[in-house]
């Protein structure tokens, strides 16, 4: 009989790419739907909640606690597992240039607090949680990442939009690649301790290193430019995103990549996507739609190099 996973978030970015990957693995998959079902009821039968759900910044401080423990609940009550998909903004702004399960979570920042405090409280219910972290992401559709959004949003033009400076090394996640993994640690969901804190090392590029994939990708060469983050600032007093994306601008800026190797111990069989491969998947959707009025307003914005040059960034403009 197969199992069954409740997917939180199933239109969401990294809920999709699970349900589909939990699917392909044999799995039964009942996404919530919050007009019909209400938490506690839809997890009565299932065997792990996939918490995918991730409100906007400004709503982070009280929508995250408040979710957290209905979950928490619903996880109690069914006896379900819990897999959440974790950032690196636990770490904090000092953050060590190779990261772990055992890097030392001292985050002081807003959001980095409030994930932190989320993840104690999974650890301390005592539920079997599998945090999978992984850096920015890379969908196979424009989803509203920093990837499709503001930086490839005129690669068919021959240019990206990169927020930091193009010589730091910065962590991505292919999320089909992602979803893999998830699906691998699901099939073992018996074998894993009661909490599990797993980094999936994905792809490590510099703003450099991502050009010249780009350029392997669609046949010619690719410039990298510095994006403005004038824009986010002078918006910051009227738009409740801009001071968050403000704050996260540090993961631009410093040099970090993830070490994937327990979770890799784990899932030796696991297999990914190339680098080139998953790039060209990503283009695809946004070579067709370069004319779109909403990314040309915000790439238009975005590109135009700051008086001070290149500028940092944080991980997602549409979270």
């Amino acid at each position: 009989m197969p199992r069954t996973a409740l997917i939180l978030g199933a239109n969401g970015r990294f809920g999709r790419h699970v349900a589909q990957a939990l699917q392909r693995h044999g799995w039964h998959v009942r996404p919530f739907d919050r007009s019909k079902d209400t938490l506690p009821d839809a997890a009565i039968g299932a065997d792990l909640i996939v918490n995918a759900w991730n409100p906007p910044y400004s709503k982070w401080a009280t929508e995250v606690p408040r979710l957290t423990a209905s979950v928490i609940e619903a996880a109690k009550t069914s006896g379900a597992a819990v897999m959440i998909p974790g950032n690196i903004y636990v770490y904090g702004t000092d953050l060590p240039p190779i990261l772990s399960p055992e890097t030392p979570h001292r985050a002081t920042h807003p959001l980095g607090k409030i994930r932190r405090e989320m993840e104690r409280a999974y650890r301390e219910a005592g539920v079997k949680t599998i945090i999978l972290r992984a850096g920015d992401f890379i969908d196979t559709e424009a989803s509203g990442n920093w990837f499709d959004r503001v930086i490839a949003t005129k690669i068919a033009s021959g240019k990206i939009t990169y927020p930091g400076p193009v010589d730091v090394p910065h962590a991505w996640a292919f999320l089909p690649n992602l979803a893999a993994a998830a699906a691998g640690l699901a099939a073992r969901l018996d074998d894993l301790p009661v909490f599990s804190d797993l980094t999936f090392d994905g792809f490590t590029m510099t703003g450099v290193d991502l050009a010249e994939a780009l350029g392997r990708v669609v046949g010619k060469p690719v410039r990298a430019k510095p994006m403005n983050w004038l824009p986010i600032r002078i918006a910051r007093p009227f738009w409740a995103e801009a001071k968050h994306l403000l704050e996260m601008r540090y993961l631009w800026q410093r040099p970090h990549r993830i070490d994937g190797q327990v979770l890799r111990n784990l899932l030796p069989d696991l297999r990914a996507t190339p680098l080139d491969d998953a790039l060209r998947q990503a283009c695809a959707p946004l070579i067709q739609n370069e004319t779109s009025t909403q990314t040309s307003r915000w790439a238009d914005a975005a590109e135009t190099s700051s008086t001070s040059g290149p500028s940092e960034g944080q991980s997602t403009p549409a979270p």
